[in-house]
């Protein structure tokens, strides 16, 4: 009886050991391949935003909580249908008000009407907000939008950011170029105003960014303001344009608005372009120079204290002292000074070049 129970208890002991080393060898099986440490789990990609095939590593956000400048332009609309703007164009101060086809004027296009503008900067990016009359018939806006900065303020634009049919309330590098003119003579031989001989500059013509593509991906976008359908914003990095703490900055709107012409009334005559004012019959209506609308400049980041050619605002120089008498060292204001000029067998008004209005 005990020999029959010590042999079971033999053979109990004995499968025993071969499960166990059967255990054993799972195991060692186990640690061949190569684990996987929960304090180092597999890396993921780094989410970008995308635009195209474009992979993008910096987008804009919301615009930033300081509004720096604002400034409303002309609507063309109550007029359209008397084919004639009354006011806001000056043609010799490359100023365009010119939301109309050409020669016969009868076709208005609101989504080329620029009402109102204003200017952001944070510590990354510009921000250009434009709002336009309408939009087409369909709720788009199907023009080109841009951007024009000065950098030094001194009237001639260093930077054209220019988007194209934007059509998305999503930042969107689609359609976004941006150029600068290394010659640094757009503007002729005096920027803003119209110069005596045509000029043969090239304009803009150094294309820096274009749509995402090469090594700068990031450098400006634009979007459809979630808010407001008639509204185009327009991001640049600063980094791109030379990382300014100020500039001025301008808006347009047009079918085509070619970097190559600037300024525009530099490279063609008045009675060219025409005029959309009845007013000027001799180069009324308006002929090469259509489908367009501009804006005075916006003081980004800083407060004019001189004045700035084609700024939207120069304040009077303030000054503090009894009597009102300018402290020492301070000199007044300078006189208003409207001078005129013939242009085209007319009489134009040209810039005041002092910190008052002209008539």
């Amino acid at each position: 009886m005990k020999t029959k129970n010590l042999n079971r208890l033999a053979w109990i002991l004995g499968a025993l050991l071969v499960v166990a080393s059967a255990c054993q060898g799972t195991g060692n099986a186990s640690n061949s391949s190569t684990p996987t440490s929960p304090t180092n789990p597999p890396s993921s990609p780094v989410p970008t935003a995308t635009s195209g095939s474009v992979q993008t590593s910096d987008v804009p956000a919301v615009l930033p909580l300081t509004l720096l400048d604002q400034e409303g332009d002309v609507d063309s609309s109550s007029m359209a249908t008397a084919k004639n703007e009354p006011s806001g164009d000056n043609f010799v101060q490359g100023l365009y008000e010119r939301p109309f086809n050409a020669n016969t004027m009868d076709t208005y296009f609101p989504y080329m009407d620029i009402v109102h503008i204003k200017g952001y900067k944070d510590d990354t990016w510009g921000y250009l907000v434009t709002t336009l009359a309408g939009t087409d018939k369909n709720g788009q806006l199907p023009a080109q939008y841009a951007a024009e900065l000065d950098l030094n303020k001194d009237g001639r634009g260093d930077w054209l950011i220019r988007a194209s049919n934007p059509s998305s309330t999503t930042w969107s590098t689609q359609g976004v170029q941006a150029w600068t003119d290394p010659d640094g003579n757009v503007g002729g031989a005096v920027p803003m105003l119209a110069d005596n001989q045509l000029s043969n500059g090239r304009g803009y013509y150094d294309l820096i960014f274009d749509q995402g593509k090469g090594n700068l991906p990031d450098g400006a976008w634009v979007r459809i303001s979630p808010s407001d359908p008639k509204t185009v914003q327009i991001a640049f990095k600063l980094s791109m344009v030379g990382s300014p703490s100020s500039f001025a900055m301008g808006a347009w709107a047009g079918a085509n608005i070619d970097p190559s012409m600037f300024d525009y009334n530099d490279h063609m005559t008045h009675a060219q372009a025409g005029d959309p004012n009845q007013g000027y019959p001799q180069v009324y209506p308006i002929k090469a120079l259509a489908e367009i609308d501009n804006t005075c400049r916006l003081a980004v980041g800083f407060i004019p204290t001189s004045p700035v050619p084609g700024l939207c605002e120069v304040p009077q120089i303030q000054h503090t002292g009894g009597g009102g008498a300018p402290p020492p060292g301070v000199p007044p204001p300078p006189p208003c000074n409207c001078p005129t000029g013939e242009i085209d067998g007319y009489q134009i008004t040209l810039a005041a070049t002092a910190p008052c209005k002209c008539p």
